[in-house]
This record gives C-alpha cells, structure tokens and sequence, in this order.
C-alpha cells in the first residue's frame, strides 16, 4: 500500500511530545514491511537543520485556503529518511515561529488558520504529487483532512479511492474554535450542525475528524473503551460510542534503536538481561548528576511534564510520605509553574534525597532510565505511554496507574501468582500510589524478586513492527469499505466553496 502520513510534528524534523517519536517509528516499520510511506508535516523553524537533509522544491507554489483570501505555500521534497518520503509545507508566515503551537501567551490565535491549511494541502499532495491508497492524519491539527475528503474534494475523482484513517493521540486535546472559523477556513457552513463539527456552539476540528474518517485509532486498547466514557471523553464520548465499530486500539511502539541499554551511547555503561553489572554503574552516574549519595535504598526516576493528567498533584502530596520510605528521588521535567516550585522547594529541603532538574534533556532522561530502580508513573490519563516501555528495556521497574496504555502494558506484580513485570494501582488517590510504591519498596529488598522482576520487564517486545501489522489491518480495512460506508452522516453530501 501507498500510505500517506499527516501530522503537525515528527522526528527527525520536529518533536514536542511522543506524537512525533510515532511519525518516526511507525512509518519506518511500514517500510520495513513493504509499504510505500511519505509524511507531510509544517516546515516549522530549524526543521531541515534538525534533520540534517538537502530539501528540492516539488511545488512552488500551491494555492489553498479560502477563494478570498489564498496562500502559496511552497512544498520541499526529495528527502527520504530510513526509507520515509518527507514532505514539507512551507509558510514561512504561518510555521517558521519560535514554537509549533503556541508561546507565553498561549496558544497562537491563528491556530485554526494555520492547520487547516496544513490539512488542505496533504490533499494537494495527494491529488498531484503522491497519490496515496489511505491518508493517516494524526490528532486535531491534520483531522480537516477527512472531513474535506468528504465535504470540498468530495467529487473529485483522483482523490474517488482514497481512504482516511485518523489516530486520537489524546482526546484532551481538540481544536475548538468560534464558529465564525468555519468562514475564515473556508468550510461550508452545513458542517455546523450536532452531527458534524459543532460543539456547544463552537466548532472542534477533532470532532470532525471523528465523525468523517473511514477508521478511528487511539494508541491503546484500553484508551479506545476509557474515551467512550463522560469520566475521560473530554466530551466526546458520545461521538465516539457511536463509531465503535470503526474505532481500535493499538498500543504504540518503542524505537529500540535509540532505546536500549546494551549499545546506549547516552549511559555511562552498557548492560543487558545476560549482564545487570553495567547498571549499577548508571545509578553511581545518575546519583552523581545530581549529587546524591549512593545510598542502600532504591533510586526512583521520574521524566515527564509536570502536569495534572500526568499525576502531579499526587506527586506533590505524596513526596514526603516517599522519601520516609527510603527512596531517593530524582526528576527531569517542565510544566505548570505551581509543580516546578513545589518541587524546587522539597529539593531544596531535602537535598541529599531529592534532585529536580526543570527543562527536559535528552541524555538525562536516558541517564534517569538506566540508572533509577524504579521509574514513576501515576498518570490520571495515559493514552499510550513510552516511558514505561524503555524502563522496562532498561530493567527499571514501572510503578504506574492502571489507566490506558500503562494497564496494557504493565502486568502486576502478584506473588505467587505471577511475577509480572511492574506494580499497579487504580484509585487515582496519593493512598493508593503510596500503597504501591510501599509494595514496590518491599519487593526491591528481596534481592532475587526484584532481579525476576527486572528480568521480565527486559524480555518484553514492545517494536514497531507488532504495532505497524495491525495498522496494516486498519488501513486494508478501510480499503475495502464500499462508497456508501464512508461518512456517516448520510445526508452531508458533497459541499463546493
């Protein structure tokens, strides 16, 4: 198959989060599977020199937009990485900025704009450039994409074949935007209206994508039954009830090419589930790094944005309660201001048994996963989560909340019943994450469980591949679904503007 990625961040071009460790991974696995993959993706500040590519001009100048108000963005082509064509839209005045979605005020007020044009122009490429068998838009800022196939381009026919599939990467997130919007992007105004793109009186992108894509993906089976629910739905939970046959739930890969502890160039030791003896060597390093002496009691690591839905006001509340258990404690991450103080703070006071480092750095953060014995994740939403799949590869023990993708991936700790390969918890309450962290205590001190523990964790086959096979399902599915099953409104028809 011909499959098209569309996305607003990728590596090697653009990260802020694990969207684009996805539009790494997934496409190279695709290839390495026989498919055909290019990747659309904004041409966003630094992004050529990030990736280290030579791009060529393949369009001047394409015209999107709404007729009254048109923009030429160009398209760079020509760069194939790991096997991945790359395209890259380039406005300069909407993309080359000092971040990709907002700055100290906020989000950009013309977010709207600036995604909808991306969104248009896949479909340009599409049409004229790399016509595809399945488009795969990503998160709100590509999921105008389906609801244009369906609605402006829907009669075109070189586009007659083209199937759409759209991954929720975090419902929390939608692309709400007064309704004027739908004028300023050029989108007809029958799609405001309950069924399409309004939502309490705005539109939401998101939403649009939902109700008119041929197949909805979330990264975890779990995540895909939690979002059909008001308690992590983000109100959408209706929409998405009504497209679960259509909706699947795959949890995402890790890249064990940049994750693995026998040939991490990052660490200050290689070792493997053969030879532990390196690791000891990264806690020495890890502790040193934040000059905290190497104690008898376990290291715990954290790297994550300091957030609510990341479980940072358990955190916060549970800090002192974790280090009268012994633990020595050490965190990378940034976020909202009231987590980075706090945490600051209980460093500041307790300097020989926590070390916080506010940013986000890549050798840190592969030094706290080599080097910790535990790694924290009390997430109250997880769609899929990456970090605790490279603890598990680095034998660092996952403490999680049973929620989304940590549920799927983790398996309890429950003696004699199974060894597992972590310590879960479900009640998002600071008692319950202490209780497991206490449980996760008692184990390390059991020096022969605690190696079965890490042991298993290591053995575990999170890659690509297993994940890429079952998009490959997804996207032949899609293929297949006859002209009458594609937009489930049957009365949208087409619009013209």
């Amino acid at each position: 198959m011909r499959i098209l990625f569309v996305a607003s961040e990728g590596l090697p071009f653009s990260k802020t989060g694990g969207l684009a460790d996805v539009l790494a991974g997934l496409p190279k696995a695709l290839v390495a599977l026989g498919h055909e993959v290019a990747v659309v993706l904004p041409r966003s500040r630094g992004a050529v020199e990030a990736a280290r590519v030579t791009p060529r001009v393949v369009v001047p100048s394409l015209t999107v937009g709404p007729s009254d108000r048109p923009r030429f963005p160009a398209v760079l082509g020509d760069m194939v990485v790991d096997g991945v064509q790359y395209f890259l839209l380039d406005d300069p005045g909407y993309f080359d900025r000092e971040s990709l979605y907002g700055d100290a005020a906020g989000d950009y007020p013309d977010n709207a704009e600036r995604y909808a044009e991306l969104s248009r122009a896949a479909i340009e490429i599409a049409k004229h450039v790399w016509l595809p068998d399945v488009i795969h838009c990503h998160d709100w800022q590509a999921a105008l994409v389906p609801v244009l196939l369906r609605t402006v381009y829907a009669d075109d026919p070189v586009l007659a074949a083209v199937r759409c599939v759209l991954t929720v990467h975090n419902l929390g997130y939608h692309g709400q935007f007064p309704a004027a919007t739908l004028a300023r992007v050029g989108l007809p105004e029958s799609l405001f209206h309950m069924d399409r793109l309004e939502f309490f009186g705005d539109i939401n992108y998101l939403k649009g994508g939902l109700v008119y894509a041929d197949y909805l993906t979330t990264v975890s089976r779990r995540y895909a039954r939690e979002i059909q629910t008001p308690e992590v739905g983000h109100g959408l939970d209706g929409v998405l009830a009504t497209r679960a046959d259509r909706l699947v739930g795959i949890l995402n890969g890790a890249d064990y090419a940049e994750w693995n502890p026998a040939d991490d160039p990052r660490i200050a030791a290689a070792f493997s589930a053969e030879d532990l003896a390196g690791k000891r060597a990264c806690r020495r390093d890890l502790l040193s790094e934040f000059a905290l002496p190497d104690t008898a009691g376990p290291v715990l690591g954290m790297v994550s944005r300091l957030v609510d839905h990341k479980g940072f006001d358990l955190v916060t509340e549970a800090l002192d309660a974790l280090v009268g258990l012994g633990l020595t404690i050490v965190l990378l991450g940034s976020g909202e201001a009231r987590y980075e103080i706090a945490l600051r703070e209980f460093a500041a006071l307790h300097p020989k048994r926590c070390g916080v480092r506010i940013g986000y750095d890549e050798k840190l953060a592969h030094k706290i996963i080599a080097g910790s014995d535990m790694f924290l994740m009390p997430s109250h939403e997880e769609p899929s989560g990456l970090t605790q799949l490279y603890s598990l590869r680095y034998g660092t023990v996952p403490i999680v909340r049973a929620t989304g993708g940590l549920h799927d991936s983790i398996e309890p700790h429950d003696p004699p019943r199974s060894v597992g390969t972590g310590f879960t918890f479900t009640d998002y309450t600071t008692d319950a994450m202490i209780s497991c962290v206490r449980r996760a205590r008692a184990a390390y001190d059991d020096r022969s469980r605690w190696r079965q523990l890490q042991l298993a964790g290591m053995g575990k086959d999170f890659s690509w591949p297993g994940s890429a096979r079952r998009y490959v399902e997804v996207y032949a599915a899609a293929q297949v679904l006859a002209a009458d099953q594609l937009v489930p409104p049957p009365d949208s028809g087409s619009a013209h503007v």
